[in-house]
Parts: structure tokens; C-alpha cells; sequence
């Protein structure tokens, strides 16, 4: 049991050293995906920017009631339903029409997201367009449009602008520094396991040490490299 113990440890440090030795090698795998991955984000992949705007979600349609926390509850659950009207079809149609979009619904419904803000009764909506000024006249005319399809449709609560439309100024996508350290990260990762796999695989001989570990003989002499 304490032989196989040592030989363990015996394993652990020649894969250390083997790792070791190729410390440069390691190294340049980890720079070259880096390189490659900023290459790819910077010429390749397109940037995508995001415009977002708040809307505060009521439970009723007037304004005269006082709030209780009923009423607030009920308005976050309606933030939901809220998010299938603004995402339906009725909506978005009408902000294709208006802005006279080169797009289906469907490609367009892929660029909105409708999320409750914590547990507030504010609902975000929030675009994503490859064009910044694009995406804050997208979120704008649903901002415009959805409060009186609501109205209209449920018949129950509202809702209504709290904040002007933001627009990112760097893009969401791609995460250029995220992407290139998990990239270099990866490269590492990858030299480190082929050069452990190609040593733990092989089964040629190179020096006396590797005579005694696979023959479990000793050596009686070596003979000088002439």
C-alpha cells in the first residue's frame, strides 16, 4: 500500500515537471487562443447594443383608488400577461409598421425581452439590434404602442412610462475581455492535458528510469552516447 502510495507521488511530481518544462510552450498555446478569440471578436462576430425603458405596471385603470398592498401585488403578477401582450403579434406588427422595419415579427420578437424589476411593479422592456439608434426607436414605439393594446385587451390595470429609453454605449455582445480569458484559460487547459495524456500513453522507453518503472529491473550499466 505504501509502495503504491510512492509511486503516486512519484507520478505527481514527473507530471509536474513535465508541465513545467513546457512552461513556455503552455504559455504560447494560452496567448494563441487569446489572440485568435480577439481576432474573432474584433473582425469576425457583429456587435450587438441594447435600449431599454421602464414602465410602472398598475392594477387598475384609474387613478383614483388608493394603493393598498393588494393592489401592488396584483400588479406585479400582471407583469407576465403584460410581457405575452407586448411580445404578441398585435403589438409588434404595429412597430413594424410604423418604423417601416426589414423584418418578420418573428425575427423581431427574437430581439425583445420583457422582465419584472425585482419585486417592484416595474416591467423593463428591452431590445437588442445590431444598430444602437435602431433598438432605442424599437423599445420607443413599443413603449408608445403596448400601454393601450393592454388597455384594450385585458381590461384590467395598466401601464405607463417612468423612464426616458437608454441605449448601452459598448456593446452587449460579444463580452470581448470575458470571451478571451476564458479562451486563453481554455488553451492552457489544453496543452496541459495532451502533454499529461501523450506522457501517460506512451509506451516507449527513453532512459533508464523508464527501464526500471515498465520492466521493474534494475540497470546494470548504460552505454555512452558516442
Amino acid at each position: 500500500m505504501e509502495q503504491n502510495h510512492d509511486m503516486d507521488e512519484i507520478d505527481l511530481l514527473e507530471l509536474a515537471r513535465l508541465l513545467w518544462s513546457h512552461a513556455l510552450q503552455i504559455a504560447a498555446a494560452g496567448i494563441a487562443a487569446a489572440v485568435i478569440c480577439l481576432l474573432v471578436c474584433t473582425f469576425v462576430l457583429t456587435p450587438r447594443y441594447q435600449a431599454s425603458v421602464n414602465l410602472i405596471v398598475n392594477s387598475r385603470q384609474d387613478g383614483n383608488a388608493s394603493i393598498t398592498s393588494d393592489n401592488i401585488n396584483s400588479a406585479r403578477n400582471l407583469i407576465d400577461t403584460y410581457a405575452v401582450i407586448i411580445k404578441s403579434n398585435i403589438v409588434l406588427n404595429d412597430v413594424i409598421e410604423q418604423l417601416g422595419l426589414d423584418m418578420t415579427y418573428r425575427q423581431l420578437l427574437a430581439c425583445i425581452s420583457v422582465d419584472g424589476v425585482g419585486s417592484t411593479q416595474i416591467m423593463s422592456i428591452t431590445v437588442t439590434n445590431e444598430d444602437p439608434a435602431l433598438a432605442g426607436k424599437i423599445v420607443q414605439a413599443i413603449a408608445e404602442t403596448a400601454p393601450d393594446v393592454i388597455v384594450d385587451k385585458v381590461e384590467a390595470g395598466s401601464c405607463k412610462v417612468v423612464s426616458d429609453v437608454e441605449i448601452t454605449s459598448n456593446p452587449v455582445f460579444p463580452q470581448t475581455k470575458k470571451y478571451v480569458l476564458i479562451a486563453a484559460l481554455g488553451g492552457i487547459v489544453a496543452a496541459c492535458g495532451i502533454l499529461v495524456l501523450d506522457h501517460l500513453l506512451h509506451d516507449y522507453i527513453v532512459d533508464s528510469e523508464d527501464i526500471q518503472k515498465k520492466l521493474e529491473l534494475p540497470v546494470l550499466g548504460l552505454i555512452p552516447e558516442v
